[in-house]
């Protein structure tokens, strides 16, 4: 399974779903989830007042170079978030993370 399978090009970007794993001890990727088909996310910030959010999004643009925003799933551990930019680009520096 690659980033490609938990993806899809859209105009303007990628859309990437992501399974979080909030007050975790580390922080970074921790794999895919082959059942749900998603890139899996620990987070050290607990999901209160959107900071799990926020740091989901500084994470994906620290590693990509790309402004990235959560567009599903705010309220829940399965997100998908939209990073904007070329998205072999964006996949690439992904698929490095792995």
């Amino acid at each position: 399974m690659n980033i490609r399978d938990v993806s899809r090009q859209v105009p303007g970007g990628l859309e990437v779903d992501i399974m979080v794993s909030p007050n975790s001890d580390r922080r970074g990727t921790d794999g895919m989830n082959e059942w749900r088909k998603c890139l899996v996310l620990r987070v050290h910030s607990p999901p209160l007042d959107g900071k799990a959010n926020k740091e989901i999004e500084q994470y994906i643009e620290e590693a990509t170079g790309c402004r990235s925003e959560i567009i599903r799933g705010h309220t829940n551990r399965q997100k998908t978030v939209m990073v904007r930019g070329d998205a072999d680009k964006i996949v690439g520096s992904l698929e490095a993370l792995l």
